[in-house]
């Protein structure tokens, strides 16, 4: 712009003329041979070119002149303009561009500032782990150390114990010896003393036995010469009076007749008594009410006598296709006994705990009988006296006005083969009188045999079954049904009714039967009515009565354990009566 104002500003040219001025000092500078190279180099960046300075003025000089003078400045003031908005954008541009690179640069520090954080915590966490770990091996050290200190200390009271025990044994051997010897000395001495005596008092002894003898003598023979006086006399008198004679023989005769007369009737009401009222030595558990019973319970009694007929599977959880064929006969039994006829004798085989004693209860309890439990092992202990027993029992059954159900369980005890060298002359006399007994169907008591090995049967007892009743070990689906069956009666119920420090934890109580009848495979029903009261065991041994999830868990993987080992106890003969039992264990839908 200097070349377009030169008119207004006259200090141009003199700018000029000092610029060139400078040019030639600069020139002369340049040519100076004294310069070294290096001088010369530094000197030429200060040269000035001067044409380019008389072409600007040569133009505005010309400018001036023209017309459009103006013009050109208005456009040349624009250009500025322009130049200077595009300086200025261009500096915002690059302050924005400053501004980005700060921001970039804060992000990076603040980022590397976070990396260096997380690499502190981590060190921090890796120091404390450190620390952590070497506290803990320490703190086994001491542990180890106090052990084996406890285990020396241990070891040494112990044969500190063992030495005093060994001295007090020792002591007690020698007193008791020393005791021995002075006894022995004592005795010795005592018998020495005595033998003494005897000899210088043999004499007196002798004498004193002599006297003695003597006065017996008398006194015997005066006795017996006076009982012969007055029994002479006796019969004298009697045989002499006839009259005294008949009364005497009379009196002795109505004597005997009195006495076995009582003995014998006394032996014909005790039966009696024993048959109507009391209850066979055999028969352990009944629900036949005696009149001494009646008496004692009469609240009982009388709550028995209202009671109504209950279900024959109440409680009884069975596959359901032998819960179909037990209440045919639960049915039949019924009306059998209504109708007043001849009862069919049953027989239940299968595993033990799988129900069968329960279904015979329940089966009298629904058709109106009384029902009587007998234990075929009692039978063989009686010996001779077990045929009598057995008359007894049926004596007895048939008294019964309801009808009774006689249960014998492990009936295979004493009703096994007579053929079978294992079978006693007692047993098979007792075998041939329970036969004899049952040898008609009867209407007044009903036969029902249970056994876990039914093939050891004499032929002649299977030939007086007419219902062969199997119970098998619970499916899947039956180890639910009991499962929740016992949790319902021995955890939910008493929850409900608020027992004392009895809770229960929230959770899934169906998936956890569930889940639970897949552990306990192979298990009896009543092992499982087992963990039920385990369950209450669990709560009452618990700080806080709170039965959780956990232990219901447990306490079941304890059950299965528990049954695993009692399988394993048994030997490989009962193992596989076990298995042929069982059916190899396994479920039976």
């Amino acid at each position: 712009m200097s070349w377009i104002l030169g008119r207004n500003h006259p200090q141009a040219p003199a700018q000029e003329t000092t610029g060139e001025s400078n040019v030639g000092t600069a020139g002369q500078a340049t040519g100076d041979p004294g310069l070294t190279k290096a001088e010369k180099k530094a000197m030429e960046a200060y040269r000035f070119d001067s044409s380019a300075l008389e072409r600007a003025a040569e133009a505005a000089k010309t400018l001036e002149r023209s017309k459009h003078a103006r013009e050109a400045l208005d456009l040349s003031k624009m250009q500025e303009s322009t130049r200077q908005q595009e300086y200025m954008a261009k500096v915002k541009e690059y302050e924005a561009h400053i501004e980005q690179a700060k921001s970039e640069q804060k992000r990076v520090d603040h980022e590397e500032r976070r990396k260096t954080l997380i690499e502190e915590t981590k060190q921090q966490q890796q120091r404390a782990q450190y620390q952590d770990q070497l506290a803990r091996r320490r703190y086994e050290d001491q542990l180890s150390q106090q052990q084996r200190v406890q285990e020396e200390n241990l070891k040494k009271q112990e044969e500190s114990v063992a030495r005093q025990e060994a001295m007090r044994r020792q002591t007690i051997e020698h007193e008791i010896e020393m005791k021995e010897k002075n006894r022995l000395k004592l005795l010795e001495h005592e018998m020495r003393t005595k033998a003494k005596v005897d000899r210088e008092n043999r004499d007196i002894n002798l004498e004193q036995i002599r006297l003695k003898a003597q006065e017996h003598r008398v006194t015997v023979l005066e006795g017996i010469k006076t009982a012969g006086t007055v029994i002479g006399a006796g019969f004298e008198a009697m045989l002499t009076d006839w009259d005294k004679v008949l009364t005497a023989a009379g009196g002795l005769s109505l004597v005997a007749l009195g006495v076995y007369s009582a003995k014998g009737g006394t032996g014909v009401v005790s039966r009696y008594i024993e048959a109507r009222i009391g209850k066979p030595n055999l028969i352990g558990e009944t629900s036949r009410f005696a009149l001494t019973d009646a008496l004692k319970n009469p609240l009982q009694y009388l709550k028995r006598l209202k009671s109504k007929p209950a279900d024959a599977l109440q409680g009884v959880v069975l596959n359901p296709a032998l819960e179909e064929r037990l209440r045919d006969i639960a049915i039949a039994t019924k009306n059998t006994r209504q109708n007043r006829g001849l009862y069919r004798n049953i027989l239940m085989h299968g595993p033990p705990g799988t129900g069968k004693t329960m279904f015979a209860k329940k089966l009298a309890q629904h058709s109106g009988m009384d029902y009587a439990i007998m234990t075929g092992g009692d039978v063989a202990p009686m010996a001779k006296e077990g045929v009598t027993a057995i008359h007894k029992v049926f004596d007895w059954a048939n008294t019964s006005r309801r009808g009774l159900l006689l249960f014998v369980d492990e009936a295979d005890a004493f009703l096994r083969k007579r053929s079978s060298e294992q079978i006693s002359e007692d047993l098979r006399a007792a075998l041939n009188a329970f036969l004899y007994r049952t040898s008609e169907q009867n209407p007044k008591f009903m036969l029902v045999l249970a056994s876990n090995t039914p093939e050891q049967f004499d032929y002649a007892i299977n030939d007086r079954l007419d219902e062969m009743v199997e119970f098998n070990l619970p499916g899947l689906e039956e180890r639910e049904r009991l499962l929740r069956l016992y949790f319902d009666k021995f955890v939910l119920e008493p929850a409900a009714q608020g027992a004392k420090r009895f809770k229960l934890e929230q959770f899934d109580y169906g998936a956890a039967c569930s889940k639970m009848a897949k552990l306990c495979e192979g298990m009896s029903g009543r092992e499982i009515s087992k963990l039920g009261v385990s369950w209450q065991a669990a709560v009452y041994a618990s700080e806080n009565g709170v039965l959780t999830e956990k232990m219901v868990m447990d306490r079941c993987l304890a059950a299965v354990e528990q049954h695993k080992q009692k399988v394993a106890w048994l030997s490989e003969q009962e193992k596989g009566d076990y298995k042929s039992i069982t059916g190899g264990g396994k479920d039976s839908q």
